[in-house]
């Protein structure tokens, strides 16, 4: 080739930029039901419109375990997804494991130290280096009221857990389902520690279920949350085994039962329902202080081309923007990460959680999910689900569950 040709293909190629890859996301996650297959497509739409291709890979199963089943796969097989979602320790024990990107050019670019409560971002770390970024936050420890039938029996929602049982047992006696449940051991889990909580506080709940601190787990405080168990335990229906918790959210929504306890992702099964909160459905906190947030989150592992790793930053940017912080969570029932978002289009009850989780941030009561993973690692989290599932679905005594609680969790450590 002579020397001409040669400068006018270069010159071409100047002219023309640089050849810009597409961003690329493959994105594995669990949200499959009504208001989170919404949220998640308003993110979708968002990398979209971005210049981005979105491959969804959606696994279902409530709590994300047949997803973390599915990632494992492929991982050993060497070809990890671009993002995950992840929360919790889990981002840290794969971290460890694997590795994961790090996406601290786009955290500091944008200020997400800043934003965020400080244990909140603590999540998103990983070893000083961010290699996550958070969606929401939701809070675990709500109860949810169908109003008409409230409303018909004269019940408030309650501030106590006496206040709970004396409005279960009226209701129970007008045959009236007090409490929608499904009986799968997260769920089991959730109520659980939303009594250990009620009953016992803030400082009990980080000792017995973040520190596991062997008297907080053998302490009379635990045998009285046991007793509350067994009490709650006579309130949900018959056929509630297996149940999926937006089917027990559906009970509330239809008039088929009065409560339910459970994350404010419910609420987006009410909203996505066409159910207007303070007219369909009220909210409270469970009986007792403290703020139990579970917060969604999506992790990068390594990953090779240009177009994969531009869609990890762009997705970053996206997931942690005033924008999709706002929209996505008005569609799932949960909060913002972000503590500078305007809360003017939300509902009271989101309003209610981010107050709460602001005085939890000020004063220590904003406090790490156990059920929900954002406590502990696997082997201690399974072995208190086993005992509190064990009991709820026997005739357990409360003192033989504590005693199988300090143990196994002593086993497993």
């Amino acid at each position: 080739m002579t020397m001409k040709p040669l400068l006018a293909a270069s010159t071409a190629v100047m002219l023309a930029g640089p050849v810009l890859a597409e961003p690329q996301a493959e994105v594995l996650h669990w949200w499959t039901s009504g208001g989170e297959a919404r949220s998640v497509a308003v993110l979708q739409e968002q990398f979209a419109a971005e210049g981005g291709s979105w491959t969804d890979m959606p696994v279902a199963g409530g709590g994300g375990d047949a997803a973390m089943t599915a990632l494992r796969a492929r991982v050993l097989s060497g070809n990890a997804p671009t993002a995950v979602q992840l929360k919790g320790p889990a981002i840290q024990e794969w971290y460890e494991e694997t590795g994961l990107a790090d996406i601290g050019p786009v955290a500091e670019e944008n200020g997400w130290e800043a934003v965020l409560p400080a244990r909140i971002a603590e999540h998103m770390q990983c070893e000083g280096q961010w290699c996550a970024a958070p969606v929401n936050v939701h809070r675990v420890n709500w109860i949810w009221g169908n109003k008409q039938i409230l409303d018909e029996h004269g019940i408030a929602m309650p501030t106590t857990w006496e206040e709970f049982n004396a409005a279960a047992e009226t209701l129970k006696a007008a045959g009236v389902t007090p409490l929608a449940h499904g009986g799968q051991s997260w769920q089991d889990a959730t109520v659980f520690e939303t009594v250990v909580l009620g009953l016992g506080g803030p400082e009990f709940y980080q000792q017995a279920l973040v520190d596991l601190d062997p008297q907080a787990l053998n302490s009379d405080t635990m045998r009285q949350v046991f007793d509350q168990m067994r009490v709650i335990r006579g309130y949900v229906d018959d056929n509630f085994s297996g149940r999926d918790w937006n089917l027990a959210t559906a009970m509330v929504m239809n008039g088929e039962a009065a409560f339910q306890i459970m994350g404010d992702w419910a609420k987006g099964e009410f909203l996505a329902a066409d159910k207007k909160p303070g007219v369909d459905f009220v909210c409270a906190q469970t009986p007792g202080g403290g703020f139990l947030y579970n917060v969604d989150s999506f992790a990068f592992f390594n990953v090779d081309g240009d177009d994969r790793q531009q869609g990890q930053a762009l997705l970053a940017r996206l997931i942690m923007g005033e924008d999709f912080q706002k929209t996505f969570n008005l569609n799932k029932g949960s909060i913002p990460a972000r503590t500078d978002v305007a809360l003017d289009e939300f509902d009271d009850c989101a309003r209610q959680s981010a107050e709460a989780m602001n005085a939890g941030a000020e004063n220590g009561s904003l406090l790490p999910s156990y059920a929900h993973g954002m406590a502990l690692r696997g082997a201690p989290a399974g072995a208190i689900t086993d005992v509190v599932t064990a009991h709820f679905n026997s005739d357990m005594t409360s003192d033989e569950a504590v005693e199988q609680l300090a143990n196994a969790v002593a086993s497993a450590m």
